[in-house]
């Protein structure tokens, strides 16, 4: 059964980083800007007591006809395992969602402001969630070692 569903943006990524470069996402301040047709500030009343957001955003620079629903090697790297598309988090996923847990420095009116979006200037914005400690991971986090040294850059150079 496949069902279509419609979602709009609730806003837009303001940033100076243009293209999706792989590394190096902390140094980036960027702004979400809320859509102003559908919101007022009242939507962000109470966010700025919470430390961080996990911002739900889509890869709309991703063509559909590029989407991998498969296995492939994480960053094209052979060296690395080939591994399916829900074992990443690559840009390529079927529905080009992206979810990002990041800093939230300022809201001001309709605006966020965050460090860490590993989100380009222009990206549609779906969904802003505060970050709650009873909503972080419970029990042992496992994960494997090319994990860890694709991540190694990944925040910082």
């Amino acid at each position: 059964m496949h069902e279509d569903f419609r979602v709009l943006p609730i806003g837009w990524v303001r940033s100076t980083r243009v293209s999706p470069l792989d590394d190096d996402w902390d140094a980036v301040e960027s702004h979400v800007e809320l859509d102003a047709e559908r919101f007022d500030p009242s939507a962000l009343l109470g966010l700025d007591s919470f430390s961080h957001v996990e911002v739900v955003f889509l890869f709309d620079q991703v063509a559909e006809h590029d989407t991998e629903s498969g296995a492939r090697h994480p960053r094209g790297r052979t060296d690395w395992p080939l591994v399916g598309i829900f074992a990443q988090r690559g840009k390529n996923r079927p529905n080009r969602l992206g979810v990002t847990v990041c800093r939230l420095l300022r809201v001001r009116g309709l605006t966020l402001n965050v460090a860490g979006l590993d989100a380009i200037d222009g990206t549609p914005v779906l969904d802003i969630k505060p970050v709650m400690s009873g909503f972080e991971r419970r029990g042992e986090l496992r994960e494997p070692a090319w994990a860890r040294e694709l991540m190694a850059s990944y925040w910082s150079s």
